[in-house]
């Protein structure tokens, strides 16, 4: 009998455990973003400093517990050949997954999008954290998605590797 309750707690203590850390991981720390229009900007090819860009329809959420929650999903009237003209492209995008509710932004459709090229990555901005660039795809219909990503710097930070000359100085 002592072995039975012994036994159901241990069960239901870990599943009371499995089930907060599951809401803390998907749930608990992400905020909405209440637009700004510094929430949505790309770097110009002309100055290598962001501007903002015109974005409507904007969605977002973040946390302060990691860099690289942030994701976005917005529409832009600008073209994507215009916007291939006047900002930073951005190499190697790979949107990160969301979390399911949050279910305008699809990594998976983003990443394939940005491999056929029916989407273009841009520079948002360098370093917004050290380490960590935010990333914006368009789509040539105008939809728009933003996320952060580590950039070599934050590559070298989060291995452990020296970061090297081309990195700036942590402050």
């Amino acid at each position: 009998m002592n072995g039975r309750i012994i036994g159901g707690t241990i069960v239901i203590s870990a599943l009371v455990a499995g089930a907060t850390m599951y809401y803390l991981q998907v749930y608990a720390f992400y905020d909405k973003v209440e637009y700004t229009p510094d929430d949505v900007q790309l770097t110009m090819l002309a100055t290598d400093a962001p501007e903002a860009i015109l974005a409507e329809d904007f969605r977002g959420i973040d946390a302060d517990s990691s860099p690289l929650r942030f994701r976005a999903c917005f529409t832009t009237p600008m073209s994507q050949a215009m916007l291939t003209e006047t900002y930073v492209t951005y190499e190697n995008a790979q949107p990160l997954t969301a979390p399911g509710w949050f279910d305008c932004f699809d990594a998976e459709t983003i990443g394939a999008a940005l491999e056929t090229g029916e989407a273009i990555a841009f520079l948002g901005q360098e370093n917004i954290e050290y380490g960590v660039d935010r990333v914006v795809a368009v789509f040539d219909d105008g939809r728009a998605y933003a996320w952060h990503q580590l950039n070599h710097c934050g590559d070298k930070e989060y291995d452990g590797t020296p970061a090297g000359p081309s990195c700036p100085p942590r402050d």
